[in-house]
Order: structure tokens, then sequence, then C-alpha cells
């Protein structure tokens, strides 16, 4: 039997589940105060914060960590990678202390995963983060020469339903294809051939807007905004990313409250909500042309994909094009100990950063 612990730090939260190979033994959610974040607001600083919540969330349910087998954590802001399960080393532990490639709550994953880890003496693993880069060489030319498009994308969601999605089919995942619409906070919509990523939507900047995210902009207007002085580079950004999409017609993020506003006669939530809808189709749209639609279906999932109204929108404008299975919300503590697993008993082979 392996136990393994998973962990998942988020900007107020950090998620942690323990499993016994594939069944999960306890799972939680630690809810941090704005104010204790606030007080801590370099990722550095908030480690020792961090690993005391977790030994506390682990004491708490009788869990002692030399029991543990491995520990796998959420893989952050890190080089452009090929998709798999990887070993924390200290080159990896550099790139994610130093916030070289990106900073985010989730470069603390290994690096408290390497802290558990090596008091133990046991493996510490990340597995398929955010910068999983597997895209053709024709999908990273933009248009303009001084910009490459880039591989930002929810890798981790994507490739655990796919590879579920394959098991139901009987088949491998890289016997598969899929067009994959994650539908979260941020949107990627990703075009799967043989279980590899080759093209996606940057879900910082790319594709459809969702919750918070402005997604794809007309860029003679962008570039008009961007000079017109109304605001700072880092305001814009933040605009872009934290304050879009939905979030700027209607000053919520969230869809259950939209679709209730739609429900009880707001004509502009409904159509900001159907908007919405619109891009992700288009976007799916057009990945499915990435597959020359040869493909086993399509997979919507995340958060956005309980929505039984979105979904059922969505479902009218794609499924002339082919199957639509559904399966929402992120298992990503699933996924991860799942990667950290599969390594440990030899299925796969852990990969070098």
């Amino acid at each position: 039997m392996m136990r393994i612990l998973a962990i998942n730090p988020g900007s107020t939260s950090t998620k942690l589940a323990v499993y016994e190979d594939e069944k999960l033994l306890f799972e939680e959610t630690i809810r941090h105060a704005d104010a204790e974040i606030i007080k801590l607001p370099d990722l550095a600083d908030q480690l020792p914060y961090r690993l005391e919540s977790i030994l506390g969330a682990l004491r708490m349910n009788d869990f002692k960590p030399s029991e543990l087998d491995a520990v796998v954590g959420r893989g952050g802001m890190l080089k452009p990678m090929d998709s798999g399960t990887y070993i924390v080393d200290e080159h990896l532990l550099d790139d994610a202390r130093s916030g070289k490639h990106g900073n985010h709550a989730s470069n603390l994953g290994s690096i408290i995963a390497a802290e558990i880890a090596g008091t133990h003496q046991i493996p510490a693993f990340i597995v398929d983060p955010v910068c999983v880069d597997e895209l053709i060489v024709e999908a990273r030319i933009s248009g303009l020469a001084d910009i490459e498009r880039k591989s930002h994308v929810h890798a981790l969601n994507i490739k655990a339903v796919s590879r579920k999605m394959a098991a139901e089919l009987g088949k491998d995942l890289d016997d598969t294809s899929f067009v994959v619409a994650h539908l979260g906070s941020g949107i990627s919509v990703a075009a799967l051939r043989k279980g590899r990523i080759i093209d996606v939507n940057n879900a910082e900047n790319e594709g459809p807007f969702s919750p918070e995210r402005a997604g794809g902009l007309p860029a003679k207007q962008l570039v008009q905004l961007c000079f017109s002085g109304k605001y700072t580079e880092k305001e814009l950004l933040q605009r872009m990313t934290r304050q879009g999409g939905m979030y700027s017609y209607l000053e919520t993020k969230s869809v259950i409250e939209v679709e209730q506003q739609a429900q009880d006669g707001d004509k502009e939530a409904a159509i900001i909500l159907k908007a919405m809808v619109h891009q992700i189709g288009k976007e799916i749209g057009a990945m499915a042309t990435v597959l020359e639609g040869k493909m086993d279906g399509f997979i919507l999932t995340g958060g956005i994909a309980h929505s039984d109204m979105i979904v059922r929108l969505i479902q009218e404008k794609i499924s002339f094009l082919g199957k639509v299975f559904v399966r929402p919300g992120e298992e990503e503590l699933e996924a991860l100990a799942a990667g950290a697993f599969r390594v440990m008993i030899g299925q796969e082979d852990a990969k070098i950063y």
C-alpha cells in the first residue's frame, strides 16, 4: 500500500488529501484569512505558515507524516515542459522559489512537498503544471514576429479527465484525441492528439472570456487603451486577468449569481452569459479543425461545467461536430496523487526538470 499526500496551494486556501494507493483516506481545504495572507506578501514568507497549517490538518485527522510514502505538490509557474510527473529537485525548487517564470501561490506546491519529503526521506513530485507545453510548431506562430504564442493551460485537470474518458472508452490516453474545454475562473480549450496538447488558447490572455479574465481582445483597440493614460501597465494587466470578463460587465465572478439574474429577467446578465457561451463554442470549433475532425469527442470540464444551463447551451452549438462528454469539476488532488502513484508503482517513469 502506498500512502501519498497531495498538496494544492491557492491564493487564499491550501487543499490537501491523503490517498492509500488510489483510495481517498481524507481531504481538507484550509481557508487562509485575508488578514494573514496580507501580512505575508512574499511566497517565501508564507512557507512556515502554510507548512504548519498542513501538518496541523494531518494531526487533526490522526495521521502521521512518517506514514507517508511520497508527497506530491501542485506544479507552479515553471519553464515550459512536457506533460508528466516530475521529481522535485534543486533545479525545480530554484525556479519555484525565485519566481523567474512567474509568481503564483501554486509555486509553493513543490516547495512544501520538498520540505515534508526531506524530513521523512521520501520522494517529492509535481504533476502536469500550468506550464505544460506540447504545442506543435505552427501553433506557436502568432502572426507578429515579435510575439510567440505560449502554452498556459489547465493541464492537470485536462489530462486527468482525458485519461479517465479514454479508459471509459476502453482505450489508452495515447490512443485517443479530444477537444477539452476546462471552464473555470480561467478557460482553456485544448486540442489533444494521442494524449498530447498540441494547441490551446493561453488561459491568461487568449480565447473566450471567463468570469474574471478578458480572453482575446481586439488588438488595435487594446493598443489604444494601453496608450490612453487611463491605466498603468500593472493596472491594465490586473483588469484583464482578474477584473475582466464577466466581472468587468456585471461586477461579480459568480456564474451561479449571473444565471439567477438572467432567469429573473436581467437582460444584461443574459446577454453576457450568451456571449461567453458564444466565445467558448467558437474556440471549441476552432480546436476541432486543429484535429481535422478526427477525434473521440468533446469533453466539458471545470467548475462551470456544473451549470446545466451553460452546458446545454454549449452542447446546442457543438453537438453537430461529435459526441459531447461532460465531466464537471476539478479533481486536482486526485490527479496529483494518481500521477505520483503511477510513478511509485512503475507504471510511468518520473521525469527530470
